[in-house]
């Protein structure tokens, strides 16, 4: 017998014919007003786009596989199959048989009567069986749409009915027709197939599709095939090597931001890239319908996936390359561009040509616009604060690739996530001076528990020291601390844990990248404290992004300048010293960052 292909392609709405079957493993139609109001809402809307010029509306995948009598088996798509067949005869109905009735019926192995129900609806036998109560729920709700949601035009439904003929397609995917004597493995095939997309709720994702696409026998005139199977082996064993590599997380978080969330499958960044998928991208199946376009203008399955390969590669090159590694990296960690963004600007380059623009891109990341001083950026101007954080990052990027012979590589898996969560990295002060935001009593204790231990290493044979720590154990003592205490005491520990006083609290030699948690009584904290807290966190082995560790260390600051408890004029001037130093090349030659220090 002649091998089977498997079918793979869009096909519209208005297309679909002939007699599908529901075998015993799935249970009836149980779709509810909800998702049929979604559905018809997703519709209309993709009628209304037609003007912005977005016609093809594309729905999720039918899986089907035919038997020798010509029926199609439905493992995947019943649901939505079944709500297009009810609308198909709401529009017959209400259009008086203008418009047509559906191509297709549906009938059940163990549900026969359906059938006949589905064929001639009626609302009274709603009661009769749970398949026929969600079959009247839908199609009512179908009714009220075209009342309520949409007051009834005669236009509503022959838009619809246009826009299923020539605008609106499933991706059908039809698996070879089963043959008689391996009639039993594929029911067994087909029931884990349908396990997979329904029970675990996991879609056909476009990945799965372009495999599928590639992998299938080709045929040339003559029926001969294309690629033998061991080609096929190959070439599926060169899909698997790159999903796998894709999960090594220090080359995916340098790649993008994105979790597992976004790309069920990892390839799907891949594939996006070749098929130049923008992010804004509405449509989840994009991507497949750019390599079926690409299959069917006559490209060969290994010259496709020799572009994905080649793709790939180029991509594992850059994370290999010391400094792109880091330049590209901190493009696409600070979102200044996507990676779709930094391949296309790559596409045709030789690396001297890619590497000027990069250094181009980052210098416009941290420009200032109306001839703007860096010193000039505050904390407290909400317009400032990507460009803050932009200049600490890429002073923390830039320092760890300048650091060494190349022998130390920003983590950006470790900046980006911690314990498969992402991670949330806030500007933060390194000293704060003003606790406004703690609210609560349980945030006034915690202050105060956090920044009694600080004041143990200092002279406390001075009265206002010794004074100080008396108070403050006197109201940790206390059952409850009352607001009014805690603000006669807070500018006390301040004064008694600063050097000095002045406007450089909201600017960036006062500023660094902490990651953003719940304790607020922390980030409120003076220098001391945080410093306490950077140490027991790098004893316990927790991500600190390398300038923030320098920070506290007091890297910057030169020994003789070095006192341990507080964030001085020196090492606010020594921190600024090494941001200038770290990103001259990045300055634009006529901004530069100063020392902002005059207090």
């Amino acid at each position: 017998m002649a091998e089977q292909k498997i079918i793979l392609e869009p096909k519209l709405v208005g297309n679909i014919e002939g007699s599908f079957y529901i075998a015993s493993y799935q249970r009836g139609y149980r779709w509810g007003r909800e998702e049929v109001k979604r559905m018809l809402d997703d519709l209309f809307q993709s009628i209304d786009a037609k003007s912005e010029g977005q016609k093809n509306y594309c729905l999720q995948p039918i899986v089907v596989r035919r038997h020798p009598n010509g029926d199609c088996e439905l493992i995947d798509g019943q649901q939505r199959l079944t709500t297009i067949y009810l609308i198909y005869k709401y529009m017959n109905a209400k259009s008086g048989g203008f418009l047509p009735s559906p191509k297709f019926s549906i009938k059940y192995e163990t549900r026969p009567e359906t059938r006949e129900f589905l064929a001639d609806i009626n609302i009274d036998r709603r009661n009769e069986n749970i398949d026929f109560f969600f079959i009247c729920e839908a199609y009512e709700c179908i009714a009220k749409y075209f009342t309520e949601v949409r007051p009834y035009k005669q236009s509503d439904l022959t838009d619809l009915n246009s826009h299923f003929e020539k605008y609106v397609k499933v991706i059908w995917y039809e698996i070879p027709t089963a043959e008689s004597e391996g009639e039993g493995k594929d029911e067994a095939e087909s029931i884990n197939l349908f396990t997979r997309l329904n029970i675990g709720k996991i879609p056909l994702t476009s990945s799965e599709l372009v495999k599928a696409m590639i992998l299938r026998t080709d045929s040339d005139g003559n029926g001969k095939r294309e690629s033998d199977a061991r080609q096929k082996m190959e070439m599926a064993l060169q899909w698997d090597n790159i999903e796998r590599e894709l999960h090594d997380s220090s080359l995916w978080y340098f790649l993008t931001n994105n979790t597992d969330s976004t790309y069920q499958t990892r390839i799907d960044l891949i594939l996006d890239l070749v098929s130049h998928k923008r992010p804004d991208e509405k449509d989840s199946y994009y991507t497949f319908f750019y390599f079926d376009r690409e299959k069917k203008e006559g490209r060969k399955s290994e010259d496709l996936l020799e572009e994905i390969s080649q793709t790939y590669l180029a991509l594992k090159d850059w994370n290999e390359d010391h400094e792109l590694y880091h330049k590209i990296g901190y493009l696409i960690t600070s979102e200044t561009m996507s990676l779709q963004d930094v391949y296309s600007m790559s596409e045709g380059k030789k690396k001297s040509v890619l590497r000027k623009l990069i250094d181009n891109k980052i210098m416009e990341s941290i420009r200032l616009e109306n001839d703007r001083s860096y010193e000039d950026l505050s904390y407290m101007n909400a317009g400032d604060y990507d460009k803050i954080y932009c200049l600490l990052l890429l002073f923390n990027v830039i320092s760890v690739w300048k650091n060494g012979e190349k022998s130390q590589w920003f983590p950006f898996d470790k900046f980006k996530t911690s314990e498969g969560k992402k991670n949330r990295w806030s500007i933060e002060h390194i000293h704060a001076q003003r606790s406004d935001t703690l609210k609560t009593e349980k945030e006034w204790r915690e202050w105060i528990r956090l920044h009694r231990q600080s004041l143990d290493a200092l002279d406390k044979s001075r009265e206002d020291i010794a004074q100080l720590i008396a108070d403050m154990d006197e109201a940790l003592g206390k059952s409850r601390i009352e607001k009014n205490l805690f603000d006669e005491i807070q500018p006390r520990v301040v004064k008694a844990l600063s050097e000095s006083e002045g406007e450089y609290i909201h600017n960036i030699s006062n500023l660094a990248l902490l990651k953003s948690g719940d304790n607020a009584a922390l980030s409120n904290s003076t220098f001391d404290v945080k410093r306490n807290e950077i140490i027991r966190m790098d004893r316990c082995g927790q991500y600190i992004p390398f300038c923030t560790k320098m920070v506290f260390l007091k890297y910057y600051t030169h020994s003789s300048d070095s006192q341990l408890h507080f964030w001085g004029e020196a090492d606010r001037n020594a921190y600024m010293e090494a941001i200038n130093e770290v990103l001259s090349q990045y300055m634009d030659g006529t901004i530069s960052l100063t020392s902002m220090e005059s207090v």
